[in-house]
């Protein structure tokens, strides 16, 4: 495990530190899990170190604990030898909190072999498919899959069923500022929400953005709607003041106005094209200017 590119501040050999084992660190073989379901005493049995939950709602958890007291534990969990009379789950830590609630001293389980890099993306891998992570739990779990498992995005979408794009979509919300993964995480804003904010580069503005949705309820069209604005190339401006005439130009319309005795304006355009301008400012005018030009 040495050498290798370490994700959230921590390898997986740092996780185990302080848990020692006959078995971790070596190179097992997975093997499937036992059909035969052992009963192990919860007060032999670890957390899982690799656990991408970071979550667990109290009222779930008490809900659950009531239904394993009146049906007891349906499916057992999945858990790893790791010395004597002692195993860590791989799977199923939300049953066995609850069941510790319920008052059990124990938990049906499957024993199987699993090294460190076998028992993190069986976790992850489980939890994506079977519980409803929140987004960022997604995303740092896709990211330790790839960095520490050195699984390619094909392949760990191969695994759990999604494109490479919903995976680049999730891992893509570790680049945002760390409030707007807290909003994330929380549930205050969406996952659609963070992927419009995404789409602007500035940080800045990504706040103010986050700011925009929190005061206004804006919704993920409105967000991406604000977004396309944001990137909209600036239109370029008019140099202030008029634009200065040839002066062969300049000339004609001195000339012009001289002999019209009014205002007179010449614009230019691309190609030779242009056009001369007459003012006037009363209906007798108009008529003098049509005399003047028209002196038969």
């Amino acid at each position: 495990m040495q050498g290798r590119k370490k994700a959230l501040g921590r390898g997986l050999s740092a996780l185990l530190e302080g848990s020692t084992s006959e078995l971790t660190g070596e190179e097992l073989p997975a093997i499937p899990a036992s059909h035969m379901v052992s009963a192990i005493p919860l007060d032999q049995l670890e957390t899982n170190p690799f656990q991408p939950r970071s979550q667990f709602e109290e009222k779930e958890l008490s809900e659950l604990a009531v239904s394993i007291q009146e049906q007891g534990i349906i499916q057992p969990v999945t858990v790893r030898k790791i010395g004597p009379d002692r195993y860590q789950l791989i799977t199923g830590e939300r049953r066995c909190r609850a069941a510790r609630i319920a008052g059990l001293t124990e938990m049906p389980a499957f024993i199987r072999l699993a090294n460190d890099e076998q028992m993190l993306e069986m976790a992850i891998v489980e939890n994506i498919q079977r519980t409803d992570l929140n987004p960022l739990e997604v995303a740092l779990s896709f990211q330790r899959l790839i960095e520490e498992c050195r699984i390619r995005q094909e392949d760990l979408g191969q695994k759990i069923g999604k494109d490479r794009s919903t995976i680049s979509n999730y891992i893509r919300l570790l680049r945002l500022p760390a409030e707007i993964q807290v909003a994330v995480r929380d549930g205050i804003i969406s996952m659609g929400h963070a992927r419009a904010i995404i789409s602007v580069e500035d940080e800045k503005q990504q706040l103010q953005l986050l700011q925009k949705i929190l005061e206004k309820k804006l919704s993920v069209r409105q967000v991406e709607d604000l977004v396309r604005d944001l990137l909209k190339p600036a239109k370029p401006t008019s140099p202030a003041g008029p634009k200065l005439l040839p002066s062969q130009y300049e000339q004609a319309k001195d000339a012009i106005s001289g002999k019209l005795q009014s205002v007179v304006e010449i614009r230019l355009q691309r190609r030779g094209k242009g056009s001369i301008l007459i003012h006037f400012n009363s209906e007798e005018e108009f008529y003098k200017l049509i005399s003047k030009m028209n002196p038969e």
